[in-house]
């Protein structure tokens, strides 16, 4: 019996979501892909914002519903699009974050150091590909930016591709926070292509001009809330303790597939050639492991006798999160002094140890990069602008990149 893979999919954020390719319903129906319904897509935003608990499963099906938009628009535009190129930029987006790790970017050099999701991301469409007998040829090669049509690379990663309309979209609708809301209908309808790249119809400025504010404002009140980074730095430093504790001869619970990571130095080398560890080959290692895996072994270390594990773990798992200032400056010398007196009296540490309960570091913030990859705007004479100089608001303040420092410590060690 033959099975119906034209299926619907009812979106929160876009509506109907149609799958009208059988390659890409088959590939949403892979363990690696479904794997993706149990990684958060905002991390540990929930704590801040309690709506956040959307996942990389239902961004990527945004992206491939805006990805399916923006082909047709392009088309109609009469740009050739073949069929078989739809389906292969369509895969590229399906994919594009199939690589990430727990918890996303927030352990990404913590959980595998060294390799980024980026690249996982490849070995596992190479995988696929592998699996698939080879019908993502095409699809790796535009998310390589290996393909002839450069603007179909444009559109699975670029400053204004259908990844970061649908992540804006989503995460301002799960957060509440309004200022993140943009026109990605309207900025898709505005896509051309001049020169074997993606530009948008000058019409569609002022569309552009509030996505590149709304995707700055979005980063200073959710992906870098002050308190959403005192929740991901005591998650690193959870996990950097397991780590050291593991290397001093301890044993710490852990899922298996978690266990193999904690337990094992793996290196990019060992995903190139897909080695096995403890039996199982690092891929499928790592397309078990998921936000659950981290929560699960948190719990549980809340309980063992090290005083540091379990501190950090009953932070993370009963939300006692670290103090956070910001400030536009470095943390004065003096102030981080006093902190470590106090830490060091209170929780009676030694200066190896020191800091898992002060953490200071810097945060930067550039909305938009005026380098080679540009948001360029077309003209109806053909003349092609940068954003920055088509626009009548000063835009180029955005290509600046704001740095700031903060400081994280137990709350209970406050200093005025």
């Amino acid at each position: 019996m033959k099975t119906n893979k034209k299926k619907i999919i009812n979106d929160p954020v876009f509506g109907f979501i149609n799958i009208r390719s059988e390659i890409i319903f088959d590939l949403i129906e892979h363990p690696y892909f479904q794997r993706l319904r149990r990684i958060k897509q905002l991390g540990l935003s929930c704590m801040v914002y309690p709506g956040t608990h959307h996942t990389r499963f239902e961004h990527a099906l945004g992206a491939v519903h805006l990805m399916r938009s923006a082909i047709s628009v392009l088309k109609l535009k009469g740009h050739r699009i073949t069929d078989e190129e739809a389906d292969a930029v369509t895969i590229a987006i399906l994919l594009h974050d199939i690589g990430h790790g727990p918890y996303s970017h927030v352990l990404e050099s913590t959980v595998v150091p060294g390799v980024s999701h980026e690249k996982i991301s490849i070995l596992l469409m190479e995988e696929l590909n592998r699996q698939f007998n080879g019908q993502l040829d095409m699809a790796i090669r535009i998310f390589k930016n290996q393909y002839p049509k450069k603007f179909l690379h444009q559109l699975v990663s670029s400053q204004l591709d259908m990844d970061r309309l649908d992540y804006l979209s989503r995460d301002s609708f799960f957060s509440g926070v309004s200022e993140g809301v943009i026109s990605a209908d309207r900025i898709i309808k505005m896509l051309n292509v001049r020169n074997d790249e993606l530009v948008v119809d000058i019409k569609g400025i002022y569309s552009i001009e509030k996505f590149l504010i709304a995707r700055r404002l979005m980063y200073w009140q959710v992906y870098l809330h002050k308190t959403v980074l005192a929740a991901e730095y005591v998650l690193i430093s959870i996990l950097k303790r397991a780590r050291q504790l593991i290397e001093q001869g301890e044993k710490l619970f852990a899922p298996p597939v978690f266990d193999a990571f904690l337990t094992n130095t793996v290196t990019i080398e060992d995903f190139e050639q897909n080695r096995l560890i403890n039996g199982q080959s690092v891929l499928d290692l790592f397309a078990g492991l998921d936000d659950n895996d981290i929560m699960t072994s948190i719990k549980a270390w809340q309980f063992h006798p090290d005083k540091i594990l379990s501190y950090l773990a009953q932070s993370i798992t009963n939300r006692k999160l670290y103090r956070i200032k910001i400030g536009n400056k470095p943390i004065p010398e003096q102030k981080l002094n006093a902190l470590k007196t106090r830490i060091c009296e209170h929780f009676g540490v030694c200066d190896d140890d020191l800091h898992y309960f002060l953490i200071h570091e810097t945060i930067t913030n550039s909305a938009y990069n005026m380098g080679s990859d540009k948001i360029n705007m077309l003209y109806k004479n053909g003349k092609i602008v940068d954003v920055s100089e088509a626009s009548d608001i000063n835009l180029s303040v955005f290509s600046e990149t704001v740095r700031k420092y903060f400081v994280c410590y137990p709350k209970e060690l406050d200093i005025k």
